[in-house]
């Protein structure tokens, strides 16, 4: 290449030089309006220009803490040495081609490196797409060919992506599933465990999922079980202990094959490479997107070469799945994660940000729940005396936030609940400041 790297260096400090949104974002919100269809939407009121470790720069030259890291994508920070090197010398050497037409060897590379990472059974296999979603109707689709069965369940408060199939797989209606049915057929929703709200233990819980499983779709008929080891649009929720083993063994039990979506919860968020590893559970299939190549699209079904096997010949692919730039990336991104020890640092973050919130919880009984694993933390709104989910709290302390310089994000069945899921390569100081504030929100609210 005749050019030398170009790397972000921004400064790590939140600065706010306008209001939010700025007269640049006022703007781009106007152009915005007229050009972009109004289904989708923004949670910030500004647009970025720039990021690096746990700052955006936006159009005005605000600086704002990063407690969101692009819905957990970017683990390894938005402008990483390595990925940015890779994607850069990929570039300049093809786009494209696509696997199916003319493969190349980074394909190969993440497939296997994937496969040693992944906690599957026995030997394993890989295949690339682009997006979550995309993975998980993938891994639906090679489960129902591997059982020769129809029916797929999933759980109480699970997203699992937008397209038709995922839509039917998430729980929540608005804004997910609202207005766009009829749904995929074939899709049964079980009770999964929600300890703050059930109160149940996971044995207990899993129980009540595997007897619903049994009456009301019965194991003969049921291609897949999937699960988020950590629930993530439904509110962060965390299972209790033995819940997910227990599942995990019926499906064994019953030829079921059981799909751990991790694609928020992958590639160190958790302080593991992947939720599943906390409780020993080796899945049979694992859909993975989001942290997995910097920012770059790409996703992934890895599992038992048996089961990823079943698919037929060229009954698997996609014109841009496993893309050689983002194949780059992803490599990139897998190397630094290893070599800057991110889980440890997820566990370091974990650390810091459960001292703030429960030394707030211990003066403020309106966070009802704080809950999560590693850099993927969540704390409940609810009204003190019921437990009553506080939807409209949760969004006014979100939004003081936002117009104080920090990006972070909202979730739950209930819309009660504030995540925090910053990049792993975010400062202790930054950190501790970017939840100060939202804390200091939650007072003032």
């Amino acid at each position: 290449m005749a050019d030398a790297p170009v790397h972000a260096t921004i400064e790590q400090s939140r600065h706010l030089v306008t209001e939010l949104p700025g007269p640049k974002a006022r703007e781009l919100a106007q152009r915005r309006n007229a050009a972009v269809a109004k289904g989708v939407s923004s949670v910030m009121p500004t647009y970025a220009v720039r990021a690096q470790d746990g700052i955006i720069e936006d159009v005005d030259g605000n600086r704002l803490i990063d407690l969101a890291a692009g819905i957990a994508v970017t683990n390894v920070g938005a402008t990483s040495p390595k990925v940015v090197e890779a994607v850069q010398r990929q570039v300049a050497e093809f786009t494209h081609t696509c696997f199916m037409s003319t493969p190349y060897e980074a394909y190969v590379e993440v497939a296997e490196k994937l496969n040693e990472l992944a906690p599957v059974p026995g030997e394993a296999r890989t295949a690339l797409f682009n997006s979550g979603a995309e993975a998980v109707e993938n891994a639906v689709k090679i489960a129902r060919a591997y059982t020769g069965r129809p029916a797929v369940a999933a759980f109480d408060h699970a997203y699992h992506g937008r397209t038709t199939l995922t839509m039917a797989l998430t729980a929540k209606s608005m804004p997910y599933k609202h207005s766009f049915g009829p749904f995929a057929p074939e899709i049964y929703r079980v009770p999964g465990s929600y300890p703050y709200r059930d109160g149940l233990t996971g044995a207990a819980a899993a129980e009540r999922a595997i007897d619903q499983l049994e009456k009301q779709i019965g194991a003969q008929s049921l291609a897949a079980v999937i699960i988020e080891p950590i629930q993530g649009e439904g509110g962060f929720i965390v299972p209790a202990d033995g819940f997910l083993p227990a599942i995990a063994q019926w499906c064994r039990a019953n030829g079921v094959v059981f799909i751990a979506d991790e694609i928020q919860t992958g590639f160190a968020r958790t302080g593991s490479w992947f939720a599943s590893q906390h409780e020993d559970v080796q899945p049979d299939l694992i859909t993975t997107a989001k942290g997995i190549a910097g920012g770059m699209p790409l996703s992934a079904v890895t599992g038992t070469a048996e089961i990823m096997d079943a698919a037929h010949p060229s009954g698997l692919g996609g014109t841009y799945g496993g893309n050689p730039v983002a194949c780059a990336a992803a490599l990139a991104a897998i190397e630094t994660m290893e070599e800057q020890q991110l889980a440890q640092r997820a566990r370091r973050v974990e650390e810091l940000a459960l001292a703030q919130l429960r030394q707030t919880q211990q003066k403020d009984p309106r966070i009802g729940d704080i809950r999560g694993r590693g850099a993927m933390l969540a704390f409940e709104l609810v009204d003190p005396e019921t437990a009553a989910p506080n939807a409209e709290l949760t969004k006014a302390v979100a939004s003081a936030a936002h117009r104080a310089g920090v990006v972070t994000l909202t979730c739950g069945t209930y819309g009660n609940v504030i995540r925090l899921l910053p990049p792993l390569t975010i400062s202790d100081d930054l950190l501790t400041e970017g939840l100060g504030v939202l804390l200091e929100a939650l007072t003032a609210a």
